[in-house]
């Protein structure tokens, strides 16, 4: 597969209220745009265990220097993860594809869970303000999903709308993001949730083939939750960071990151670059991923950023954030040549992707959280979030704090 440039329409969506035009070099001003819907909590949640690339390596006897190479090359340093279990050898055992269900189901629950009452907290609501719960992962098949055993184990009210987003890939975050913020818009002052709880090592197969040890080499297991409110009167604030909602003081420090617009780019030629195989002799699902990905991300990437700031009076240089997917090195790289991006603005993506390596949907949440923690945005700055996965799908949001 090799990239191309698109040739289908373009596709692009926004939160309702389009904000106005500008004139070049003047902020865009939302305060009498109306009511939107803004995130006002968030938080992230790992399994207890992780592991340097080089552990993973030793843990699993890999000798292969080309695989070897995939993994110390791969601008990873650590990941969390939940391994099989170790049997008496010293190896490690063989899971089966209900073994994988069962340990996507339980480390989903209950990362998902943290994640969930962490965005809470931040947000200064309790578990009876949620009105309405959208799930994602890819990592698994529930039946029912994420949602319903999430409000059964963290006591959520039974009243509460419910979606699951089961499949989309590391792109279905902003997806979910998007349905999460028009239940917001139209139903203002309620609490709207999402959380993405990926098991991404509930999706492993160790068979020494090239193609597994790239998928091997890459995911981490993570949780990210975010927490959406539209503010009836169009004024919404809310703290974050551990401490944030104990002073008002702290309130009115921090700023809160308004959803002003969204644009979708899907590229149908790619449609088999990232995909889920059943391998009959290993009797599971594998993950594939095409080495073309990254440049075929990269050489949309342009076409859906300009898309996404059509209409606003913004250009590129008037971002002030850029939160894209930890997809990997190559990903990262293409994104940034493509889209004249400086390391600097792409600390978090990076920084993400050496800490925890690719949380599939939830891993913009993680870059997210860690920008709101450097204490570096101001009210009136933009941001740009990116995410890219199946399809091949890329999704952008533009916001303003």
């Amino acid at each position: 597969m090799t990239a191309t440039a698109p040739t289908a329409p373009a596709s692009s969506s926004a939160v309702p209220t389009e904000p106005a035009t500008r004139a070049p070099g003047q902020r865009l001003s939302t305060a009498n745009a109306g009511p939107r819907p803004s995130v006002v909590g968030f938080g992230t949640a790992t399994p207890a265990n992780s592991y340097t690339q080089r552990e993973m390596l030793e843990l699993f006897g890999i000798e292969d220097p080309r695989i070897r190479s995939v993994f110390l090359n791969s601008a990873i340093e650590r990941r969390y993860l939940t391994l099989p279990p170790e049997l008496a050898d010293g190896t490690r055992k063989t899971e089966t594809q209900g073994e994988l269900l069962a340990k996507h189901k339980e480390q989903g629950v209950r990362t998902g869970r943290e994640a969930l009452e962490t965005a809470l907290k931040r947000a200064g609501l309790a578990l009876s303000d949620v009105g309405y719960l959208c799930c994602v992962t890819t990592t698994g098949l529930l039946t029912p999903g994420f949602s319903a055993h999430l409000v059964k184990e963290a006591g959520l009210p039974v009243s509460t709308g419910r979606l699951d987003v089961v499949g989309m890939g590391c792109n279905a975050g902003l997806n979910a993001m998007a349905a999460v913020a028009s239940w917001s818009a139209a139903n203002p002052g309620q609490a709207a949730v999402m959380v993405c709880a990926e098991v991404c090592s509930a999706a492993y197969v160790f068979d020494g083939t090239m193609r597994t040890s790239v998928v091997n080499s890459l995911f981490g297991d993570g949780a990210a939750a975010v927490v959406m409110v539209t503010d009836p009167a169009g004024t919404a604030r809310a703290a974050h960071g551990a401490h944030a909602t104990e002073t008002a003081e702290a309130d009115e420090a921090a700023p809160v990151g308004t959803v002003l617009k969204a644009a979708s780019r899907i590229i149908p030629e790619a449609v088999d670059a990232m995909r889920y195989d059943w391998d009959d002799d290993q009797g599971k699902f594998s993950f594939f991923l095409d080495r073309d990905v990254p440049y075929v991300v990269g050489a949309n990437a342009e076409e859906v950023v300009d898309r996404l700031l059509g209409g606003t009076g913004l250009e590129r240089a008037d971002i002030d954030h850029w939160l894209v997917h930890s997809g990997g090195k190559k990903v990262i790289d293409s994104v940034k040549v493509n889209l004249g991006l400086s390391t600097y603005a792409l600390r978090h993506t990076t920084g993400v992707l050496r800490d925890y390596g690719n949380l599939s949907s939830g891993s913009f949440l993680f870059s997210y959280e860690r920008l709101m923690e450097e204490g570096r945005v101001r009210r009136g700055d933009y941001g740009v979030l990116m995410t890219m996965g199946p399809g091949s799908t890329i999704e952008t949001a533009l916001v303003q704090w």
